[in-house]
Order: structure tokens, then C-alpha cells, then sequence
């Protein structure tokens, strides 16, 4: 397999989408890294915080199985991706405009749901390309993409920050992005209208929803219950003066630089080695939460680094491993159905970690590390229910 596949169109739409993501998540990532202590100035609470946070990924994931099965049965993939990419990048440079923390948790909640709105067309479509490219690959150079954006965000914010600019300034400057994702997406769907002619071989091998994909997705949801979300660790940090204000965003984006090599590296070994690097990429991830809530600016900077291990494994060898018990013919239906199973865990692992943050810091990073590691023997199981 090629590592470079300049001559290929298959490449070329894996890596125009990623463009369109990369600006994407220079959008909701910088718009991220400052929600947290942003709703706080708003009088926000830590549990709210966490728990519209948790909502938020909820209703992100929850609502992909509605989208991605109204893309499969009606065939308006690209009509489907623009109204959510609208949704979701319009509803960050709002947040310049809430006058209270209500608002700027409706907007939250609003771009999450453009996400869920968009996620499964452009998972589904992606997939087409698995069969040249490789599965661990396409997915994992489509998360590195991302991972640039989600570092250039929060370093956009921390110069806002540093040079004394408020919030809401920082909100502003971040339609700029939002705009060029719109343009980036329209010229992939200028030159890519009908992604499935990318496909080469059989892409998508399953003939239904089989036990091994109803495991995985059972799997990732405790691996999302023990995550938890930007918001509250940035939230703690502004707190507890661990990190200062204006590194925070610095912090996320040496996470998510981090993720760009991670997901480019665990994609590649994917498709070399399976399920054990995804094992490995869980048991790194479940480490992150004592480092990041017990001790200093330096042990919080390597538990960042572990949590953007975690979030690399769930964009990068979740989708990987999710391609590989596909249903043909439905495939967006397949991405939302999993990624509302992983919503379900993220949802509950926020309102648990969201109210136990308020009574014991040891009890959310007992709870954080329990769910993630009960993750592992449900990913075996299901592989073998797979083979």
C-alpha cells in the first residue's frame, strides 16, 4: 500500500474531507477549549458545566442513528452533511452573543447536534475509499486532519487570551474557519458527487447487524463513560489554578498535536495488527484522570496528553473497527446506531463525573479509570463473537 496516494481520487476525497474537518475543528475545538471557564463567567456551576457538556456529546451521538438512517433511505448524503456542518460551525461564533449561561448552553447543545446531523453521511462516504486505502488509514489521516484544526483552535484562543482579548472576541474570529470549511466542503462535493464510485472491492461485508457489532458498540460506551469531556477538566484547571486562563487552550492543543501522530500511527498499525492496538490505545487513555485532577501544571500536562490519546482512539481505531462488521447498504445507519450506543455511555459518564466532582475528585477518577478498562474484555468478546 502506497503511504502517498497523490494519483489516486480515492486519496484525494479522504483528503479533501479531511480539510473540510480540519477547519471544521479549528471552529468547535476553539470554540471548546473556552466553554468551560467562559459558562463559568456566566455563573455556570461545575455540574452544569459537565453535565451540558455530557448533553451536548449525548444528543451528538444519539441523534446519528435518525440522520444516518434518512441518508440511507433517501440518498441525500451531501444535502444532509451541509445542513449539519451549518448547524454545527454557526452555532460556535454565536456564543460571542450569550448574555447568560443558558444561552450558551443551548448553543453548545446546538452544535452538537449539527455534528450528529453530519457524522454518519460523512463516515459512510469515507468508507468507500477503506477497500484502496485501508481501514486503520483512511481513518486515521482523516483524524490526524482533524487533530491539526483542533490544535490550531485553542491557539488561536490562547493568543486572544495572551494579548488580553476577551471571550467573546475569541468566539468572533472563529467564524473565519466556519467559512472555510463551507468552502472546503463545497468543493468536495463539486468534485466527488457520488462517493460510492470510489469504492473498490466490497467495502462493507456484513450482511446485517451482527452480535459483534452490537458488542463493539456496548464496548465503546463504557469506553466514552470514562473519558469525559474538555469542558469539565478545563473547568478544574480555571478552578483550582493548576493551569492559568490563557493555557488552557494552550493544553488542549498540545493534546490534540499529540493526537495528529498518534491517530496516524495507530491507524497504520490497525490494519497491521487489529484489536491489540486498540487494546493497547484503551489502556493508555484509562490513565489520564489521576494525572489530570491529582498534582501540578506538569502531571496535569501528561494527563492532557493521555486524554488525547483517548480521544484519537474513539476517532480514529473505533471507526476503523466499526468498518470492519459494516452492513451494505447501510452504512450510515450502521456509523449512527454505534455512535448512539457511545453517546448513551458518554452521557452517563458526565452526569456521574459532573456531580461526583462536587463530593470526591477521588471517587470521579476511580469511577473515569473503572469504565474504561471495563471496556477491554467486552472488545475481545466481541471480536470473537466477529471471527
Amino acid at each position: 500500500m502506497r503511504i502517498w496516494q497523490g494519483s489516486s481520487p480515492a486519496f484525494t476525497f479522504v483528503f479533501t474531507m479531511g480539510i473540510v474537518n480540519l477547519f471544521g475543528d479549528v471552529t468547535y475545538e476553539g470554540g471548546g477549549s473556552i466553554n468551560g471557564p467562559f459558562m463559568a463567567t456566566l455563573g455556570a456551576s461545575a455540574a452544569v458545566v459537565s453535565i451540558t457538556a455530557g448533553a451536548g456529546e449525548f444528543l451528538g451521538y444519539a441523534l446519528r442513528p435518525f440522520s444516518g438512517y434518512l441518508a440511507d433511505k433517501s440518498g441525500r448524503y451531501w444535502l444532509i452533511t451541509f445542513i449539519g456542518y451549518g448547524i454545527n460551525l454557526i452555532a460556535v461564533p454565536a456564543m460571542a452573543v450569550a448574555g447568560n449561561w443558558q444561552v450558551a448552553a443551548l448553543l453548545v447543545l446546538a452544535e452538537r447536534v449539527g455534528r450528529a446531523i453530519r457524522k454518519p453521511t460523512v463516515e459512510a462516504m469515507i468508507s468507500y475509499t477503506t477497500g484502496e486505502l485501508g481501514k486503520g488509514w483512511v481513518y486515521g489521516l482523516n483524524t490526524a486532519l482533524d487533530e491539526v484544526g483542533a490544535t490550531i483552535g485553542p491557539l488561536m484562543i490562547a493568543a486572544v487570551l495572551f494579548w488580553n482579548g476577551s471571550y467573546q472576541l475569541g468566539y468572533l474570529l472563529l467564524l473565519i474557519p466556519a467559512l472555510l470549511a463551507f468552502l472546503s466542503l463545497a468543493v468536495a462535493r463539486a468534485g466527488f458527487p457520488v462517493p460510492s464510485k470510489l469504492e473498490q472491492g466490497q467495502t462493507a461485508s456484513a450482511g446485517d447487524f451482527s452480535p459483534a457489532f452490537w458488542g463493539y458498540m456496548i464496548a465503546g460506551a463504557f469506553f466514552a463513560a470514562g473519558l469525559m469531556s474538555f469542558e469539565l477538566i478545563s473547568y478544574h484547571f480555571d478552578r483550582t489554578h493548576v493551569v492559568t486562563g490563557q493555557w488552557i487552550p494552550v493544553f488542549l492543543a498540545i493534546s490534540t498535536g499529540c493526537g495528529v501522530l498518534v491517530s496516524l500511527a495507530f491507524g497504520k498499525l490497525f490494519d497491521r495488527f487489529g484489536l491489540p492496538v486498540l487494546l493497547v490505545a484503551v489502556l493508555l487513555s484509562a490513565t489520564f484522570s489521576p494525572f489530570v485532577f491529582f498534582g501540578g501544571f506538569g502531571t496535569a500536562l501528561v494527563g492532557i496528553v493521555l486524554w488525547g490519546i483517548g480521544y484519537a482512539t474513539q476517532d480514529t481505531l473505533l471507526k476503523a473497527l466499526v468498518a470492519t462488521v459494516l452492513p451494505e447498504g447501510r452504512r450510515n445507519l450502521a456509523f449512527g446506531l454505534f455512535y448512539g450506543g457511545y453517546g448513551i455511555g458518554w452521557l452517563i459518564g458526565s452526569v456521574v463525573t459532573g456531580l461526583l466532582y462536587e463530593r470526591s475528585i477521588l471517587a470521579l477518577v476511580i469511577f473515569a479509570i473503572a469504565a474504561q478498562l471495563a471496556s477491554l474484555p467486552m472488545f475481545v468478546l466481541a471480536s470473537r463473537l466477529q471471527r
